[in-house]
């Protein structure tokens, strides 16, 4: 008894020191550091719903933070010609409009903002039946690695927009408001991925966590209005082969919005450890609960503070 209770404490204190040395690579180890310094650099990640946005937003009213979209660079950066093109293509099919466009008479736009990221997930698109809007899968695939590789070069970018802030605009608070499909590209538990290396070195990387109720009412609300979402590569092969060998359709037959909906919840499962990953070896955990009443920066504030005041 007493040589197991030497190495069960011998090994708390390993992963007590583990802890302690990896909380001390955050780039605000503690509540003191966050609350001293001059310039507070935030990156908030978790599945879309659970406040990301609602706070990036309150803090940019708010007037001293400088507002960072990941999704938003990648669809004005990085997709913006796919997008208009993906528009032109669909408009050239009508004899009206094609000709107006050949013509230049017209042109076409997307108005993607903040708080309207339709023209991004419109180009990425749902697999299936050509008639309901389905692509196929092939297709699908390309744009999703279009994707991928354009949410990375938009979260490597955000180094840059810290200085640009500062140096353009005069802000020294940045927030950085991520797209849920991050924890799709990036590999939480390699300490050399590059994408991982440079948030962290530039960000308190923080997790919004849901609870299962949360998890319910994405799911309800998805399956009203089920919308493109990005996928780790194998994870959306494996739900596309087992979805055609259920359901026994081709791939031309699938409903392009029933794939997504039977997708849904087991992507939220998919992704909630690496999440966790991301917090545990990168950043710091906070709960939607706590994130839904930090509606001021001084609320904020302090829920960041304590949430650090734990991890000493």
């Amino acid at each position: 008894m007493g040589v197991g209770a030497d190495f069960s404490s011998e090994f708390a204190d390993l992963e007590l020191i583990a802890n302690v040395m990896r909380h001390a690579k955050l780039l605000y180890p503690n509540a003191d550091e966050w609350r001293k310094a001059d310039a507070k650099r935030l990156l908030l990640f978790g599945m879309s719903g659970l406040g990301k946005t609602h706070i990036a937003n309150m803090l940019r009213d708010q007037g001293q933070w400088f507002h960072y979209s990941v999704d938003y660079r990648i669809g004005t950066r990085y997709m913006g010609e796919h997008i208009v093109d993906n528009f032109k293509a669909h408009a050239l099919r009508d004899p009206f409009l094609g000709d107006l466009l050949r013509s230049d008479s017209i042109y076409i736009a997307s108005n993607i903002s903040f708080n309207n990221l339709s023209p991004l997930s419109t180009y990425l698109g749902k697999p299936g039946d050509p008639s309901k809007g389905g692509l196929s899968f092939a297709e699908y695939q390309r744009r999703q690695a279009l994707h991928h590789e354009a949410e990375k070069s938009a979260l490597l970018d955000s180094a840059r927009f810290i200085d640009r802030a500062k140096r353009l605009y005069g802000y020294s608070h940045f927030v950085n408001d991520t797209g849920g499909s991050i924890c799709e590209v990036v590999d939480p538990d390699d300490s050399n991925d590059p994408v991982m290396q440079s948030l962290a070195q530039h960000h308190l990387m923080v997790w919004i966590e849901g609870t299962e109720a949360h998890r319910d009412q994405l799911i309800a609300r998805f399956d009203k209005s089920p919308k493109p979402m990005c996928y780790q590569p194998d994870f959306l092969n494996t739900c596309w082969a087992d979805y055609l060998s259920a359901s026994g359709k081709t791939e031309d037959q699938v409903d392009p919005d029933d794939f997504i909906r039977s997708t849904y919840a087991k992507a939220l499962d998919h992704r909630a450890p690496r999440y966790r990953a991301m917090a545990e070896n990168w950043g710091v955990m906070v709960s939607a609960e706590d994130v839904a009443q930090a509606d001021t920066p001084d609320r904020l504030d302090q829920l960041i503070c304590d949430t650090l005041g734990k991890l000493t």
